[in-house]
């Protein structure tokens, strides 16, 4: 399938039958990330598709994305907000003060991504041969408008993120670890291969990773995380440029928090560059709570010319 219409309709199409295989659909559309979800182990009421700049996340970003209100028939094509974590930059001012959010649009509070603004909405009709969209007053928009569509919103994306593309984009290239800065997210894509990846579980809602930085109201959580065992909620928080006593203090509140929204049982950890005496100390008193240490390996190795 080479135009965009054809793997909407695919979308649509899997949307209302049932399937949660993402592997058939491209991995990159317009030098973006291509990011599907049909929902984990269930299907999603509210399925998606995302453009997502190299160094976003869908759980951590803004971006272009086709949300399908299956049940109100409604297609959005959005100016779409991360719900888990904020990113440090989003959509322009002129976006956010001026575009509908979804939730407007809807005229309700809708199950999902209600925070998002919209760009286009087009009702979903299904014929005996086909799938139609609809603009508000049904007239049908065309393969053309749909591509037209897509391609404003993504150009509009690209300069808002000024992203330099080139011909080879890979996680190596990009750097995943700058030391502090970075670890956190290290930790999250490397999760399977970490001590913590053997023991606790991180959390997938609707096909959606929520773990990271896991927004409350006394402000967002690290990690979040399940023990694989005993499926208790696990707080995992980096010292980052902190005191111990800022540290202990914080994981001590997101424990609170989270015991008594959830109502059930949390331990904590703390990933730290070296453990000091102050930490220790305050862990004495708080026995539910674990250090793991990270190191950062360097190495330079000579070339050798070859003779």
């Amino acid at each position: 399938m080479n135009n965009w219409q054809q793997q909407l309709n695919k979308f649509i199409s899997q949307s209302q039958k049932g399937g949660l295989k993402t592997s058939e659909y491209p991995k990159e559309w317009s030098d973006l990330q291509l990011r599907i979800s049909f929902g984990m182990g269930m299907a999603a009421r509210v399925p998606w598709i995302a453009f997502v700049a190299p160094e976003m996340k869908v759980s951590r970003g803004f971006y272009p994305v086709y949300l399908y209100y299956k049940e109100l028939g409604i297609l959005i094509l959005a100016y779409g907000v991360s719900e888990t974590s904020e990113f440090e930059q989003s959509w322009p001012a002129e976006i956010m003060n001026s575009a509908e959010k979804i939730n407007a649009y809807f005229n309700k509070d809708v199950p999902r991504y209600g925070d998002s603004f919209v760009f286009k909405a087009y009702k979903i009709k299904n014929g005996s041969e086909k799938i139609e969209y609809l603009d508000a007053d049904n007239n049908i928009v065309t393969e053309k408008d749909i591509e037209a569509d897509l391609k404003t919103i993504l150009d509009y994306y690209k300069k808002s993120v000024s992203i330099e593309i080139s011909q080879e984009t890979s996680i190596q290239s990009q750097g995943l670890f700058y030391m502090e800065k970075q670890l956190e997210d290290f930790i999250i894509y490397n999760w399977d291969s970490t001590e913590l990846g053997k023991k606790y579980d991180l959390i997938i809602e609707e096909g959606v990773l929520v773990s990271q930085q896991y927004r409350t109201e006394i402000g967002p959580i690290d990690i979040l995380a399940r023990d694989k065992k005993t499926k208790e909620y696990v707080i995992i928080e980096l010292k980052k440029n902190q005191t111990s006593d800022d540290t202990i203090g914080q994981i001590a509140r997101y424990m609170g928090w989270i015991q008594e929204n959830k109502g059930e049982s949390v331990k904590g950890v703390i990933i730290a560059g070296e453990y000091d005496r102050r930490l220790d100390y305050a862990l004495k008193m708080i026995p539910n709570v674990e250090v793991f240490l990270y190191k950062v390996n360097f190495k330079l190795n000579e070339f050798s010319k070859k003779k």
